[in-house]
């Protein structure tokens, strides 16, 4: 395929996937059950941070953080009290449990109340037109209060050589435009020229056959592979191609 030929054959999947039907099976659903800003930040970071495995399983256990959130994150994450986690004890989704549920909330509350909130801190840590430095950064203040060392494992970091492909997909869902009801599009203080692919096993195999990447690893050294050369094919817009990348790699067992 020719460039060109390559750009044309993955717009029309994007076309495709970025569509509202794609909520129907994937966990960006839970934040579009909110309007609120905070809500939808929450719901949808809390939901992007248990999404590997199971769709159904991430989807269904993304409902009961909610519903133990009382359907109104940002109202609990500020004004809950030590007794009101008690109820987080017997969550569990893989390995993130009660006890990193709780850190995250408590984590959440500090950010909010002394960090100006996610899109702040995110966009704070931006470096050289990229989101991977604000990740590491945002680690770094999401861990600033006291925390248990198991719960670290939950927050990527890129400088360490993570594709951190939960936290970019979050990232996505916040910053591209909502024109077609599925990303959200709220955080308007951040180029979408700036976001980087959710790397996982689909889109990294996917990626391979098109040739966009070489590296047999899903670190982050692939990842910048990857975005120098979605860039190259849209470099206002390059992760709309996650939507043909997964598309292709999960639906079409390309």
């Amino acid at each position: 395929m020719t460039k060109e030929e390559l750009k044309t054959f993955l717009d029309s999947k994007v076309e495709q996937y970025n569509h509202p039907t794609f909520l129907d099976t994937d966990p960006i659903q839970i934040p579009h059950r909110f309007t609120r800003k905070e809500d939808v930040e929450i719901s949808a970071f809390l939901t992007a941070t248990i999404a590997w495995g199971n769709r159904k399983s991430i989807i269904n256990n993304s409902k009961k953080m909610m519903q133990l959130l009382d359907e109104s994150p940002f109202d609990f994450v500020m004004n809950h009290s030590e007794d009101d986690l008690a109820r987080f004890d017997e969550f569990v989704h893989r390995t993130f449990n009660g006890e990193d549920l709780k850190f995250f909330i408590k984590s959440l509350q500090n950010i909010y109340k002394n960090h100006n909130g996610l899109e702040a801190v995110f966009k704070s840590g931006i470096d050289n037109n990229s989101l991977q430095p604000a990740i590491s950064n945002f680690k770094k203040i999401f861990f600033s209060i006291p925390h248990p060392t198991r719960t670290t494992k939950h927050v990527s970091d890129p400088l360490k050589g993570s594709a951190a492909k939960r936290i970019n997909m979050f990232l996505r869902w916040m910053v591209r435009d909502n024109a077609t009801g599925v990303d959200f599009g709220i955080w308007k203080t951040i180029p979408t020229a700036y976001l980087s692919c959710p790397l996982d096993v689909h889109s990294g195999n996917v990626a391979r056959k098109l040739k966009l990447l070489t590296r047999k690893q899903n670190d982050a050294k692939a990842l910048a592979e990857l975005d120098k050369n979605l860039r190259k094919l849209d470099a206002i817009d390059p992760v709309k191609y996650d939507f043909a990348l997964f598309g292709l790699g999960v639906f079409e067992k390309f």
